[in-house]
């Protein structure tokens, strides 16, 4: 079982930018997709962003789009969240996780999922 660990979560002001950071560790995560999730206050938790093994393929949720970027480093067993233009709908508890199904956008295709970290977003 692979562990994730996120960070770089914090308060900032709407505009700003924040990196977070998703660290692998245990069994590796060669091969799988991984992805961004995100749970408002008080809402479900909803898709932001995952990518491919190789980093060819990537997919946004709409709301993100032109906002943030994923990226990875398999050599450091990492994944990137560049999250720019901040909003403060963007305020929620965001999560990483190894895709181990075939839809890159569905929560229920992804597991190993991390403790997730704080990002607030102030007007």
């Amino acid at each position: 079982q692979v562990q994730l660990v996120e960070s770089g979560g914090g308060l900032v002001q709407a505009g700003g930018s924040l990196r977070l950071s998703c660290a692998a560790s245990g069994r590796t995560f060669s091969g799988y997709a991984m992805g961004w999730f995100r749970r408002p206050p008080g809402k479900e938790r909803e898709f932001v962003a995952a990518i491919s093994w190789s980093g060819s393929i990537t997919k946004y949720a709409d709301s993100v789009k032109g906002r943030f970027t994923i990226s990875r480093d398999n050599a450091k067993s990492t994944m990137y969240l560049q999250m720019n233009s901040l909003k403060p709908e963007d305020t929620a508890v965001y999560y990483c996780a190894v895709q181990y199904g075939s839809n890159y956008t569905r929560e229920k295709d992804f597991g190993s999922w991390g403790q997730g970290t704080q990002v607030t977003v102030s007007s």
